[in-house]
């Protein structure tokens, strides 16, 4: 480590997978190494740690001057979230950095348990904005993950507006989907990504069709498999943005593509960073310049159907999509070799001093010193020779043999008097009792004692939902004995809003912002709230699932007018919404929407201090985790396509060009399912729907018993005609109870996860 880093500083931050790998990336130059234990890790299918490698893996990050973080970024159910102090506690007590985290509820369980313990928000919390990072930075995170679509404008804003650590992928798989706002995998084969099983239907072929399932010209049929990231040219960039940790992607990839691509990017690292701290910024981006030699180096590494430099500088790209499928591509086996020779066969040794002390009729001692630390350790008494002497150079050569420790000799004495005797048994266990010493007293400052007492399993209650639901919704008895259910429909196109307002059932309508161009919002959202309060319902507006810089920046602008039309509450779902809310429109009722994922108590119990109006139950869980839920002033979905996919992609300007018209496409799978595709123009993401929609009116007893009062049904693609087809079924099936599903309703239907749920 040179003295330049003092000053300036990027981490280099590797993955690993497996415990030969985070040898290697640490040996290769890695600052820093993330990992997963036994459970609650975003790749359930790498090797991974269990308890004792774990410990192992922290202690010798130690010895190195380097950090570990543990993923514990999945969704918790609230059996397994009773579990994770326990899970945690040794990892604390043995120094463990940082714990990188997606579900809320471990978020406040650790702030609140291991005070001391640092954490950093996982890019499945899609943090997009200055908004976001700062309310994470209030709760209390050292770090925010960022999400891979931000451009250096937007990364350098919220560097300019938020006292947190950036940290940003840099190189390795790029998912086509904002992190953490994908469910496809999970909906088609019960495999969430949210909890580290993706089964990847993103790198599946698929035909793209228009409105009426025509099919139409595509580039090729692996539309939604993006290339990989390398971003190595842009460190000058990542630096002057204000990115502190340079993330590389890869916990599945083999130590030689970990080890390799590592030792490059720490290799333009040390030299950029030393050119900063001669020259100045400007002249070291002037002389900042990556060989053709080490591209290629990184090429063959590994890559999928080869790189892209990703985001940075535009908001998406058809040239970042495979479109053919995508390949493996590693080569050059003379290099694995030779990655493999320098950084996994040959570890990393700390180099040590000491000193041997042999006289006879004493104990033998043996003194070493490492980073500052001192132990002088006793053995055996040195007896004197009856034949054979032991000779200065024998004692060196076996006191040298430092085998499988993580210590190498850099200077040793060895004072002793002639004629002397020691079995080399008995030098070979001094030396390795002085060792586990030294081991200890390095690494031994990073260790903690026990945070207190953790309570097993106790999770708080949420009496802030409780105060702002109805009056009875914590008691499913009374529920059902009333016969009391309030309907919420939202709509994604105001053509379906005459059929709501017809019903007197419906009691809140949500107005989804893709209603509306930004240019008419004032005109015809004010025009629709009128109308939704003279059909006596309420009104809410959903503010964009994507609350990026400039989409914060428009809102920003319409706040007091949106306060003046009389807007019941707005609807919010993700972090940055409603740090947006939080701060602007704060005097505003809020409803958390489903991408806010309220797994377990403690989650909900979290959002609860801000005092929502309502939450929305999670996607992913089922009868039996619903059951188990606090669900006081919970909505639940009870009809609709759900969303599977988020993206900054547009399947639609990738395949032909971008017009910036809204409009509906439909990608059609090897099964011959239709997946909807809307394309937002406005704030530029698409949202990619199930191929059927869910429905669970059926299910009226269950959700009672529940406790759950507010029910909800999400209209995106219907006609004016479907709409209010559905309205129609909602109204026998489950309000009146004359028919059934099953008995009335034409066309495929899904009970999502209600009765399988996710891994």
């Amino acid at each position: 480590m040179t003295d330049h880093k003092k000053q300036y500083k990027l981490e280099v931050l590797a993955p690993a997978g497996s415990f030969e790998t985070f040898l290697a990336v640490i040996n290769a130059g890695a600052d820093a190494v993330y990992l997963g234990g036994s459970r609650f890790g975003a790749r359930a299918y790498a090797d991974n740690f269990d308890a004792d490698a774990l410990l192992r893996a922290i202690d010798y990050a130690h010895l190195h001057d380097r950090k570990v973080y543990l993923t514990v970024n999945t969704l918790l159910k609230e059996r397994e979230l009773a579990e994770l102090a326990d899970y945690l506690l040794p990892f604390y007590r043995q120094g463990l950095d940082a714990v990188i985290v997606q579900d809320m509820g471990a978020f406040e369980l650790v702030r609140e348990q291991f005070p001391d313990l640092a954490v950093h928000t996982s890019t499945q919390m899609t943090i997009t904005g200055a908004e976001g990072a700062e309310y994470m930075h209030k709760l209390g995170a050292s770090r925010v993950v960022l999400a891979r679509e931000l451009s250096f404008a937007e990364i350098s804003y919220i560097h300019s507006s938020v006292s947190v650590q950036l940290e940003a992928f840099v190189h390795g798989a790029l998912c086509y989907c904002y992190s953490g706002q994908c469910l496809f995998s999970s909906m088609l084969g019960g495999r969430s990504g949210n909890r580290g099983r993706c089964a990847q239907p993103c790198r599946l072929p698929y035909e793209l069709c228009d409105s009426h399932k025509k099919k139409l010209p595509q580039r090729g049929s692996y539309m939604l498999s993006p290339k990989d990231l390398c971003s190595i040219s842009y460190l000058p960039d990542l630096f002057e943005s204000g990115v502190y940790s340079l993330k590389i992607e890869g916990r599945m990839k083999q130590a030689e593509y970990a080890a390799g691509v590592v030792s490059i990017y720490r290799a333009y690292v040390d030299a950029y960073l030393e050119d900063v701290a001669r020259y100045g910024i400007a002249d070291a981006r002037r002389r900042f310049l990556v060989s053709g030699e080490d591209m290629q180096k990184l090429w063959d590494f590994g890559n999928r159907s080869g790189f892209t430099e990703g985001y940075f500088y535009r908001q998406n790209g058809k040239d970042m999509i495979t479109f053919e499928k995508p390949g493996h591509i590693k080569s050059n086996e003379a290099l694995q070799n030779e990655i493999r020779r320098t950084y996994i066969d040959d570890e990393l040794k700390e180099k040590i001093k000491g000193n041997l002390i042999l006289k006879k009729e004493l104990p033998a001692i043996i003194e070493l010193s490492c980073k500052g630390k001192r132990v002088s350790v006793e053995g055996d008494i040195v007896q004197a020779a009856q034949n054979q002497p032991l000779s200065l150079d024998k004692v060196e050569r076996n006191l040298r043999k430092t085998g499988n420790t993580p210590f190498v000799f850099d200077e040793l004495t060895v004072e002793m008097e002639d004629d002397v005797f020691l079995p080399v048994g008995a030098i070979n266990r001094l030396r390795r009792d002085a060792m586990e010493q030294l081991m200890g007293q390095v690494t031994g400052e990073y260790h903690r004692e026990v945070p207190g007492t953790i309570p097993n399993g106790q999770t708080a209650k949420n009496e802030s939902f409780h105060a702002n639901s109805t009056k009875h919704a914590g008691n499913p008895a009374i529920q059902a004995k009333e016969n009391s259910f309030h309907l919420s429909v939202s709509v994604e196109w105001r053509g379906q809003l005459g059929a709501v307002l017809r019903v007197p059932f419906v009691e809140n309508v949500y107005l989804d912002s893709g209603c509306y161009r930004q240019e008419e919002i004032k005109e015809l959202l004010s025009e629709d709230v009128s109308a939704i309060h003279q059909a006596g319902k309420r009104a809410y507006y959903i503010l964009p699932p994507v609350f990026r810089k400039r989409t914060a920046g428009f809102y920003a602008g319409l706040c007091a007018w949106l306060t003046s039309i009389y807007l019941d509450g707005i609807v919010v779902g993700s972090y940055d919404s409603l740090g947006f809310a939080l701060t602007h429109l704060s005097a505003m009722p809020f409803i958390l929407d489903h991408r806010l994922y309220l797994f377990n108590n403690r989650a909900k119990a979290g959002f609860g201090s801000q005092h929502p109006l309502r939450d929305t139950a999670p996607l992913e869980l089922n009868r039996g985790e619903l059951m188990a839920r606090d669900n006081r002033g919970t909505e639940l979905v009870l009809y609709g396509y759900l969303p599977l996919m988020l993206s900054a992609q547009c399947v639609h300007a990738n395949n032909d060009v971008c017009d910036k018209q809204p409009g509906l496409s439909y990608l059609k799978d090897r099964y011959g399912k239709y997946f909807p595709v809307k394309n937002h123009c406005q704030d530029c993401y698409n949202t990619l729907y199930n191929s059927t929609p869910l429905l669970l009116f059926d299910c009226r007893k269950d959700v009672l018993d529940m406790g759950i009062v507010y029910g909800r049904l999400s209209f995106t693609i219907e006609s004016e005609k479907e709409t209010r087809r559905i309205l129609d079924l909602y109204k026998a099936s489950f309000l009146t109870g004359t028919c059934t599903v099953k008995t009335v309703y034409q066309g495929e239907y899904t009970n999502g996860h209600y009765k399988r749920g996710v891994e």
